[in-house]
């Protein structure tokens, strides 16, 4: 039987306790939903939130995480920087990252990215369609042409980060605006996906579509089994003549 993937779900959880219009569409939280629509035959899923101890973060947790989800937006503040460099730390040596929609504004994408990750939004339940730019990619596996979603949140260019890795999907919005919605990076051994639908008040983490991105992006951003590399001083592998 093949082992399922080890998954946190990180979630600010603050908008569902102060909001009820967010309550309503996600009366367990955003965090439930994300995990539920991976599903349980292939993941082992693990919760996290803001106000648990270090965040729902432990050194524990962490090491038993193959793939960390993360969903913030109104407290990136109240994330506590040594937890930001747990995190970074993992990711060095190989743990995924998923980051989602406000994400973008988070300590760990910013320190990440080495960027401001700043852009242009706007709230006014636009349609947004995501189109598929990279095909053969496996995060769009089963996906067509695009997805097609009747409301969201407007993000659009430009988009602060660096260069990526590979464009995966790049969305239209009603009022003319594009942006780069699916980006790969690498950092050290670790893979990150950035994925831009998913404001709060709408129920984008129900999508089928949008769901198999998800578990797809999960399956993607698993670490290898490679061996962390070795720094510092080496030792020769030939023996070296003495000069002079």
């Amino acid at each position: 039987m093949t082992q399922r993937l080890r998954v946190t779900v990180w979630n600010e959880n603050r908008h569902e306790k102060t909001n009820e219009k967010v309550r309503d569409v996600y009366p367990n939280g955003i965090h439930a939903a994300i995990g539920e629509g991976l599903g349980t035959n292939d993941f082992e899923v693990a919760y996290a939130t803001l106000d648990d101890a270090e965040h729902g973060l432990t050194e524990a947790r962490l090491n038993e995480t193959d793939v960390l989800f993360w969903w913030g937006h109104m407290a990136h503040g109240e994330v506590s920087d040594e937890i930001v460099e747990r995190v970074h730390q993992r990711v060095l040596k190989g743990m995924g990252l998923i980051v989602l929609h406000s994400g973008h504004f988070s300590k760990i994408f910013k320190k990440l990215m080495g960027t401001s990750c700043d852009l242009k939004w706007r709230e006014a339940d636009e349609k947004e369609r995501l189109w598929v730019v990279s095909p053969g990619h496996p995060i769009v596996e089963g996906i067509g042409e695009y997805i097609e979603l009747e409301a969201e949140e407007m993000y659009g260019e430009h988009f602060d980060i660096p260069q990526p890795d590979e464009l995966v999907l790049v969305s239209w919005f009603e009022g003319g605006e594009v942006f780069r919605s699916g980006c790969t990076f690498s950092r050290g051994q670790g893979k990150i996906f950035y994925f831009r639908p998913g404001h709060e008040t709408y129920p984008t983490y129900f999508n089928p579509q949008v769901r198999r991105i998800l578990a797809n992006a999960a399956k993607w951003a698993a670490p290898s089994t490679r061996d962390y590399p070795k720094y510092g001083n080496a030792k020769p592998l030939e023996s070296i003549k003495a000069k002079g």
